[in-house]
């Protein structure tokens, strides 16, 4: 597996490197005026279909994807699949961005290696905390996507068993509903009143005692337990 990119550097601040990959090149510029508009964040190439996609990603070495599903030749979903398994490109984390939210695109993104998935008419600054929140190396599922999730992943052998629950504080639980319910943590911190860095905590402690991969996992985990 590659390295992550390395983040750039401007005027001292860590600046995240996106790579926008969209077939309509005014979703793009769009896109770009956004991404651009934040202070600690670039748009480094842009791509119009999956091929290029991931020709950009090797050669750029983004931190971070936006990847549109319906793109020519290689639709995006493919195109992460290529990129996670591609020694050159492997270190970019990929947030899947789309106007068909449906179950089955959901499952196929994140069994190709996504990172994260939203919909296309996210907020602007829900969209730019989301890359920041990817490309710190952690995972997000949109509300629909969670659903998704849920909808088409009860039965996932891996998932982990309901009775580990049990194991929980009261305040993981409380934690687990928010990730349940599509929360970054982020936005669990906000939620809770607590520091960003404490809601990571408690994350991974929970990640650790359910014995689950990702967030995927403890979402299933928390639905067959009937806590959201």
């Amino acid at each position: 597996m590659g390295q992550p990119a390395a983040a750039g550097d401007l005027a001292g601040a860590v600046v995240i490197r996106v790579l926008l990959a969209d077939d309509q090149t005014l979703v793009r510029g769009a896109f770009a005026l956004l991404v651009n508009s934040a202070d600690d964040m670039e748009v480094v190439g842009e791509a119009g279909t999956g091929d290029e996609a991931l020709t950009l990603t090797r050669d750029l070495r983004p931190d971070v994807v936006l990847m549109d599903i319906r793109m020519p030749s290689t639709d995006g979903i493919e195109a992460t699949r290529q990129i996670f398994a591609d020694d050159g490109a492997s270190g970019s984390r990929v947030l899947i961005l789309t106007t068909f939210e449906t179950d089955t695109n959901v499952l196929r993104g994140l069994r190709a290696g996504a990172c994260g998935f939203l919909p296309k008419d996210t907020r602007p600054d829900a969209l730019l905390d989301a890359i920041r929140t990817i490309a710190a190396g952690e995972a997000l599922l949109s509300p629909g996507a969670t659903r998704a999730v849920i909808t088409r992943a009860l039965s996932h052998p891996d998932a982990p068993a309901p009775e580990r629950l049990a194991s929980l504080t009261a305040r993981e639980r409380e934690v687990l509903r928010l990730i349940a319910a599509g929360r970054s943590n982020q936005e669990i911190a906000d939620e809770l009143v607590v520091s960003p860095l404490t809601a990571k905590t408690h994350v991974g402690r929970i990640l650790a005692k359910m014995g689950a991969r990702d967030r995927v996992h403890l979402v299933i985990a928390a639905y067959e337990a009937g806590l959201p």
